[in-house]
């Protein structure tokens, strides 16, 4: 680790890299796959997943002109987003955002990919995890969003250029199939469903079944990309 190997992957964030080769990209979606569906290991993964729906929330939030307050995560794999503001237009459309943000991060990732910005999908990973250290409040993120953002820039800093692509690739593929993944556990039961039906008056079966939709059609167009 030393500051040249620094200096040399931040000048490749504007270079192209090479793909992958297809069977090795199948392989990595097969090694996704099982971070999200193995029981054992998804309490684990799901983490990473929680931020980007989090993010997400806290970008919609910010885009629309509102004062993201906080961000905290519990130890359990749930977070919750302080969005200050009333306004039920407002309201719906930070909620709506949360479980399709995985699915949207990851589609921007394998068109990144597709593009041959391999490394700079890490360098934009590492700004996205910063900026919620930033909007972090007392909670399990401290540790949990610490550890993430030493890791994957441990990897984009200072990593060999192959291993940098190989751990782009398997964060895009992570992020399409974790996607599906949370939307199908938590089901009309989540929050942002219940708090939509508050707001709407449609029923939170509905909004379970369009993020559900939403991150299937993701994950077909982003895996299209990656392979």
């Amino acid at each position: 680790m030393t500051a040249s190997a620094l200096v040399a992957s931040l000048q490749r964030i504007d270079q192209v890299q090479a793909h992958l080769s297809l069977p090795l990209s199948a392989l990595l979606a097969i090694l996704a796959i099982g971070a999200a569906f193995f029981r054992w290991l998804w309490p684990v993964t799901q983490h990473i997943t929680t931020m980007a729906h989090e993010g997400a929330h806290a970008t919609m939030g910010s885009a629309i002109g509102r004062q993201v307050k906080g961000i905290t995560f519990k130890s359990n794999g749930f977070g919750a987003t302080n969005v200050a503001g009333k306004g039920g237009l407002g309201n719906a459309s930070t909620a709506i955002v949360g479980y399709l943000g995985p699915s949207a991060f990851g589609v921007g990732a394998a068109e990144m990919i597709k593009a041959g910005y391999i490394v700079a999908v890490l360098w934009v990973g590492v700004a996205g995890l910063f900026a919620i250290l930033t909007l972090l409040r007392r909670s399990f993120g401290i540790v949990s969003v610490i550890v993430a953002l030493v890791l994957l820039f441990m990897v984009a800093g200072f990593a060999s250029v192959h291993v940098q692509v190989v751990t782009a690739y398997v964060l895009a593929w992570f992020l399409l199939i974790s996607g599906v993944q949370m939307i199908r556990i938590d089901g009309k039961g989540a929050s942002d469903a219940k708090k939509l039906q508050g707001l709407t008056k449609i029923p939170s079966r509905f909004w379970s079944g369009f993020w559900l939709a939403g991150s299937v059609v993701a994950l077909v167009f982003g895996g299209i990309q990656l392979l």
